[in-house]
């Protein structure tokens, strides 16, 4: 799955239309080239039926090439549709790329083949009440290096109930994080619309394209 984000930037109204029409062909693309397509989040402009921007889950074994297809700036040359004395008439947005996990994909992880438990003698302050027998358990997630270790209980069994619970707090934990720095990534990404260089440029209220950028060979 990819995330594809379009964005007016802190554009005037009429870059927020453009963000609409680009989506409106996007979509064409994505149904051309049997990608699905699911809208995460929109963030609308002022004028009803605008997006300031739109952050879109793409899927599909065509993904990443629509992606890349649309990946950086978008122009759109046509006169204000809402100041018509307005002088200015070119209109950028930008669109960026942003890798994801499969949904549920954390939770995968902690099947039992990605998971080692060791046994091993519980250690440290506790006196008489401390465990003498090898009942703490040590738990490592494969994939990520991530290791616990309890020894709170005199059970190994509850030991590694617990160690497994602890782990998936963990990683749920650093999957929050992630997600975070993404979301601070998509957000840095309003502020960086650059204006020329478009890959791509479409004319007058149609939104008709006029160039495209070839199709690129680099992997998301």
């Amino acid at each position: 799955m990819i995330l594809l984000q379009i964005s007016a930037n802190t554009g005037p109204e009429e870059c927020c239309l453009a963000v609409r029409k680009a989506l409106q062909v996007l979509l064409r693309e994505c149904a051309d080239a049997g990608v699905n397509v699911e809208v995460l989040e929109a963030v609308p402009a002022d004028k009803p039926g605008n997006l300031r921007s739109v952050l879109l889950a793409l899927d599909g074994q065509a993904a990443a090439g629509v992606a890349l297809r649309w990946r950086g700036s978008v122009q759109w040359n046509c006169a204000s549709p809402y100041r018509p004395a307005h002088k200015r008439k070119n209109w950028f947005i930008g669109l960026e790329v942003f890798e994801t996990e499969a949904p549920g994909e954390a939770h995968a992880a902690l099947r039992d083949k990605d998971l080692r438990f060791e046994t091993l003698r519980a250690s440290g302050p506790g006196g008489q009440h401390v465990n003498k027998t090898d009942s703490a358990v040590r738990a490592t997630h494969i994939p990520s290096g991530l290791s616990v270790k309890v020894q709170t209980e005199r059970s190994q069994h509850a030991n590694k109930r617990l160690a497994r619970a602890l782990l998936e707090h963990k990683l749920a934990a650093l999957a929050s994080d992630a997600a975070q720095a993404a979301r601070a990534a998509r957000w840095l990404q309003h502020h960086g619309v650059e204006r020329g260089n478009a890959g791509r440029v479409f004319r007058g209220e149609s939104f008709t394209e006029i160039f495209k950028a070839p199709d690129a060979h680099s992997e998301i």
